[in-house]
């Protein structure tokens, strides 16, 4: 277990001064809207619940602002940044402000919807449950840029079977449909999918003020907790169900589901069998109903 240790955190006028420095102008194309408020990313930490145990992955760091926050609290922070310039600052920045935590920092260059566990081992450190030499994160707390938000999460969640919760900021229509639940207009396939990996909930809104650039959108807290997915289910078979329900969520299932089956009346069947009506629609399925669907598909025990 980590020993607090202290960071100056980043405000207004040193997010600028260190953005001028580094010739910065934020770009749309990498979702980059930087936190400049201290009051907002001690809450971050605080709400996710990170503690002295804990690898923190956090994705998108940009300068710095909610690093510096993570840094007192967590064993480790593994931060992973797809801007080299700001992967370069970012271990300068940590040195400059919290120098008796820097040892708790690594910085990976590179883009989170390709990196998996051996990019993110950290040599010679035990992970939480005591496996030496990994490190691997435990929780993710991240500013996500907003334009991936959903793929890089799924991703993550796909590729770290080690977290075990997380907190991340998105834009708050995309974090009223994580959150969603069946049956609810916002749910949708982004919800159903991360349902499989866990239980997630909307955790507060953050204002557009305490961004710079500000967004041109609202942002919102999102917090997850991983669960088991259903038992004996096969998720690529599931997510096809998923996505093949949603692409036509107006129809009903039997209709939806036709291509996927190779027929209406292959698609009623896999429903009847798995227990569905086939003439609901998409969104009134949980995860565990998509999944028995994708077994009761004909040839599905062939795979």
């Amino acid at each position: 277990m980590s020993e607090n240790g202290t960071a100056r955190l980043l405000g207004p006028a040193d997010v600028r001064v260190l953005a001028d420095r580094l010739g910065l102008s934020p770009t749309k194309k990498l979702g980059q809207n930087f936190v400049h408020d201290a009051n907002t990313v001690r809450k971050i930490v605080k709400v996710a619940g990170v503690d002295g145990d804990d690898v923190v992955l956090e994705v998108g760091p940009g300068l710095g602002s909610l690093t510096l926050a993570l840094l007192p609290v967590a064993d480790r922070v593994h931060a992973v940044e797809i801007d080299p310039v700001l992967a370069g600052q970012l271990a300068d920045t940590v040195a400059d402000r919290a120098p008796d935590l820097a040892d708790r920092l690594t910085v990976t260059a590179a883009d989170a919807l390709r990196i998996g566990a051996a990019d993110l081992a950290v040599p010679g450190r035990p992970d939480r449950a005591g496996t030496a030499g990994t490190a691997l994160p435990s929780v993710i707390v991240a500013n996500l840029p907003y334009n991936v938000a959903v793929p890089v999460l799924l991703h993550l969640l796909a590729e770290l079977p080690g977290i075990e919760s997380g907190l991340v900021m998105v834009q708050a229509e995309v974090a009223d449909r994580l959150a969603a639940r069946p049956g609810s207009k916002e749910y949708g396939a982004p919800s159903a999918k991360l349902a499989w990996y866990a239980d997630a909930r909307r955790a507060g809104p953050v204002p557009r003020a305490v961004f710079w650039p500000v967004p041109g959108v609202d942002s919102g807290l999102l917090a997850f907790r991983r669960h088991d997915p259903p038992a004996g289910a096969d998720r690529a078979a599931t997510f096809a169900v998923i996505e093949a329900a949603f692409a036509q969520r107006r129809k009903a299932l039997r209709g939806a589901l036709a291509g996927w089956a190779g027929s209406p009346p292959a698609a009623e069947a896999a429903l009847r069998a798995a227990g569905i009506d086939p003439t609901a629609r998409a969104e009134r399925l949980s995860v565990a109903d998509f999944a028995r669907v994708a077994a009761a598909r004909p040839g599905a025990g062939d795979r």
